[in-house]
């Protein structure tokens, strides 16, 4: 599948055990540029290979890249619930999570661009939004999904995340259109 905007043309792919490498890098290298912004959200080396290995497994993993053949410009897990979040609820709705760009390669737009495929995914599997979080005192990225549609629908003041630890995050959704 691909996604065009002005001059720029992104491919998505599912994840595979040969990807392991590049999505641990996508993620540390994501987690340093926040950290280099003044976000304290991610950390280098916090995520290895055998988290992405069970998300394989357990959901999916999509790459994003310039072309079909060109570098990847970033990624994301697509999960089918999130309890973790929002608790128990009805198949209603798919959860994005691990947004990451590749800030060498992706061009400006590269991020909405793989929301969109991401929601494009979700809305054909027959589901009625996309739903996702950040930290709550994530000021930024909270914009950054309000900028693209989505809408504050509560907050999560103990999630449990990886490694053990409990943090508070906003859940924040966007509900399709029905055509």
């Amino acid at each position: 599948m691909t996604n065009t905007a002005p001059n720029l043309l992104v491919s998505f792919r599912q994840a595979d055990e040969s990807d392991l490498t590049e999505l641990v890098r996508l993620r540390d290298a994501a987690a340093q540029w926040q950290i280099e912004h003044g976000i304290d959200q991610w950390k280098p080396g916090e995520l290895g290979p055998s988290h992405f290995r069970a998300r394989l497994h357990g959901g999916e993993v999509w790459i994003a890249a310039l072309g079909p053949e060109g570098p990847t410009v970033g990624a994301w897990e697509l999960w089918w619930d999130d309890p973790a979040a929002w608790g128990q609820q009805p198949p209603i709705a798919g959860y994005v999570h691990r947004l990451m760009t590749d800030r060498e390669t992706a061009p400006p737009g590269a991020g909405r661009i793989m929301l969109s495929e991401a929601e494009r995914r979700i809305s054909d599997s027959g589901r009625a939004m996309c739903r996702l979080d950040c930290l709550a005192d994530n000021t930024r990225l909270r914009r950054y999904y309000e900028d693209a549609g989505y809408t504050v629908v509560g907050e999560q003041p103990s999630k449990s995340g990886d490694g053990g630890k409990t943090y508070g995050v906003t859940l924040l959704e966007k509900q399709f259109c029905a055509e």
